[in-house]
């Protein structure tokens, strides 16, 4: 809705990793360097750990993005609530080895597949995200994988994305093995003020923002206490923003403006109100508590008239199909 509405040619706050926005923060740049670095050892695990929403992924893809897809086979594993059989069939299942139910058999199709890419001076890639989620005995299952070898070789590197508890529980005493054989490993952390403001710049320009609407500079503090620079979460209340101008028609955001979607948003994934409570303040009178109930009521009314306002645009284009 607000992309038309601004003259934007896509929608640059999308929750959904997207390497054509990648923003090489100063927490990126080094994680780039970290997986460049572990991808020219040819071998053994990468580890990326990062908050939900840190970018990690994205990163990933960014880094995919820009290798050479006539050397590297690339295959990637997102639902990683898998038990050890089950890894190996999705691993097969990502490369396109038709899996198949016996175990050894398997094992040998994926050998082969691997055997077949180095003889034609491919190597083989092998993304896992979530990794926090796989048991012990997944990881072990591809431990084993690292050990096949051609020529002296290994056959396939693998990256483990994960949330930062993943560091505990490669550090236990049942991964050791599998730790030792770790080459690279960063944790991508949020960015500062100052890459918060250049990383929305950077993806309302990607996305053909052409200063409609404007940002007061006072709005970036205040977007930058609300998320703490992690990525997602700046992209979750940019979008609300956006919306926000749209629907009351304005083309300047100001701080005040941020502050009020801000504490909407935040509202809306917090716990209910509880019961009504006695003053926290003594010296609390009636007529302070008349003007807050005024300003909650008036803020209701702008939100219903939003409301009535998105209805009347959904139903005129669904009225145009």
């Amino acid at each position: 809705m607000f992309e038309t509405y601004y003259g934007l040619t896509g929608r640059p706050f999308q929750l959904t990793p997207d390497p054509a926005f990648f923003f090489n923060s100063q927490v990126h740049l080094k994680a780039v360097s970290y997986l460049l670095y572990g991808l020219g050892q040819g071998e053994g695990f990468i580890v990326l750990t990062g908050e939900v929403g840190a970018g990690k992924t994205t990163l990933l893809r960014h880094l995919l993005s820009r290798l050479d897809a006539s050397r590297y086979v690339a295959a990637t594993i997102e639902t990683s609530q898998l038990a050890a059989d089950d890894l190996l069939r999705m691993v097969a299942l990502s490369f396109g080895i038709a899996p198949v139910s016996d175990k050894a058999l398997l094992l040998a199709a994926i050998q082969r597949f691997l055997i077949n890419n180095h003889r034609q001076g491919r190597r083989s890639l092998l993304l896992v995200d979530e990794a926090q989620n796989l048991p012990v005995s997944a990881l072990e299952e591809l431990r084993m994988l690292s050990n096949f070898q051609a020529e002296g070789k290994p056959l396939m590197q693998s990256f483990l994305v994960a949330q930062p508890e993943f560091r505990l529980t490669i550090a236990s005493s049942e991964l050791e093995q599998l730790r030792q054989r770790v080459i690279a490993s960063y944790h991508l952390g949020p960015m500062s003020l100052a890459e918060t403001g250049t990383y929305i710049d950077h993806r309302l320009h990607t996305a053909g923002w052409r200063e409609d609407p404007s940002f007061d500079d006072d709005c970036i503090p205040v977007i930058y206490r609300h998320t703490g620079g992690v990525p997602r979460r700046i992209n979750t209340l940019m979008s609300r923003l956006l919306l926000f101008g749209c629907l009351e028609e304005k083309h300047k955001i100001t701080a005040d403006m941020t502050e009020a979607v801000a504490d909407d948003l935040r509202g809306e994934l917090s716990l209910p109100p509880q019961p009504d409570r006695p003053p926290s303040h003594p010296g609390q009178t009636d007529d302070a508590l008349t003007q807050r109930l005024r300003q909650l009521d008036a803020r209701s009314f702008r939100h219903d008239v939003a409301l009535k306002r998105t209805l009347s645009v959904f139903a005129n284009l669904v009225a145009g199909y």
